[in-house]
């Protein structure tokens, strides 16, 4: 009896044993399971790099729609650095000073001027100021406006001045591309240079930082204009619109007038704009970013109605839809024909008689300028 009863205790002891083995194995397994599948997920949702994650996936179409709200400090002190660098980075910066979440990245009170020419216009009082965006590394382009419609700085007696407006420069050569704008910018004194990536997407950022340069340095210019580098560009056209008595010298802006224009949805289009940007249809009427011109009261307002108002990446368009917000409508040229957006075949009466038309490389401008300046 004492036998059997030691051998019951033995074997109770074993399978209490084998019970406790399991239960840790399974423990184990259970454990594996949970690192395997769920931790990741959990370490995803951080706040930084929840942001990355979204930017990922949202940065090829709308660049301009990322919020500085989701940036923690590491991310919002690596883009900064980057930046005072003049390396190239993947996201758009944004000051240390903006606290605000109703403050998205298209507006231009988000960035810094890395170049810029702050006291120019105090030194030349302009009555008519030339902002042309342009692309880091088109270096021809801007050469081709210096040596052509940029050398004139005195017209029908006024002051114009030049200035060309730049994003950072991105790819593998943008170290290399930045020293030769930082050189540029130490020859010419007309290069303006903001911390957005320059990408097509980032135009929205490009032209608001252009209106915030003119409402804050420049607001005693009577006149500005948008002028894209590909223009030919005739000023003394220009200059007879602007000093007719009855161009508007407030609230007025003028070019290729653009109605009705519907918003494009496919996805296969580079103006592709998702209905989360812009739920409507149809476009408020705009002009067309080639080139158009504004009474220089227009940008510290364009500015302002823009806190208000979701960016999307089609440039002129979300200016006209600035300009909706504020109830002025775009004016049609006295003669609209002089706003052309393709000449075709060259004619040298046809330069003479219009404001703007595009062309198709640096050197055509150049050759254009000549013929058309030559005394005949």
């Amino acid at each position: 009896m004492k036998c059997d009863m030691v051998q019951n205790r033995t074997s109770y002891r074993s399978d209490i044993k084998k019970g406790f083995i399991l239960l840790i194995a399974l423990t184990f397994l259970l454990l594996t399971v949970v690192y395997i599948f769920f931790v990741p997920h959990m370490l995803a949702m951080t706040p930084n790099a929840l942001y990355k994650n979204l930017a990922k996936k949202i940065h090829s179409y709308y660049v301009v729609i990322e919020f500085p709200f989701f940036r923690d400090k590491q991310v919002q002190q690596t883009a900064t650095t980057q930046h005072t660098t003049t390396t190239q980075t993947t996201t758009v910066a944004v000051t240390n000073n903006i606290t605000s979440e109703h403050y998205h990245v298209a507006h231009p009170h988000n960035y810094q001027f890395i170049l810029d020419e702050s006291d120019k216009c105090l030194k030349q009082n302009p009555f008519l100021v030339l902002m042309v965006p342009v692309a880091p590394q088109q270096l021809e382009a801007r050469k081709a406006i210096r040596s052509t419609w940029g050398t004139e700085t005195n017209v029908q007696g006024k002051s114009v001045m030049t200035l060309f407006v730049v994003g950072l420069p991105g790819g593998a050569e943008s170290n290399k591309t930045q020293q030769m704008l930082n050189e540029e910018s130490r020859q010419h004194g007309d290069l303006l240079q903001s911390n957005f990536t320059d990408t097509y997407v980032n135009l929205t950022i490009k032209t608001m930082v252009i209106m915030d340069w003119l409402a804050t340095r420049c607001p005693q210019a009577s006149y500005g204009m948008k002028v894209d580098s590909d223009m030919f560009l005739n000023l003394e056209n220009l200059m007879t619109l602007l000093l007719d008595p009855k161009t508007p010298k407030q609230n007025y802006i003028t070019g290729m007038v653009m109605w009705n224009r519907p918003v494009v949805r496919s996805k296969n289009s580079k103006w592709y704009v998702p209905e989360e940007m812009y739920p409507e249809p149809t476009y408020p009427t705009y002009l067309l970013g080639m080139g158009y011109v504004f009474s220089n009261d227009l940008p510290p307002k364009i500015v302002e109605a823009s806190k208000d108002i979701k960016p999307f990446n089609i440039e002129d368009a979300y200016v006209g839809a600035c300009l909706k917000r504020l109830g002025i409508q775009p004016s049609s040229p006295p003669d609209p024909s002089q706003f052309k957006a393709y000449m075709g075949k060259y004619q040298r009466e046809e330069c003479l008689r219009v404001i703007t038309t595009i062309l198709g490389s640096p050197k055509q401008l150049i050759d254009i300028w000549k013929d058309v300046k030559r005394s005949v």
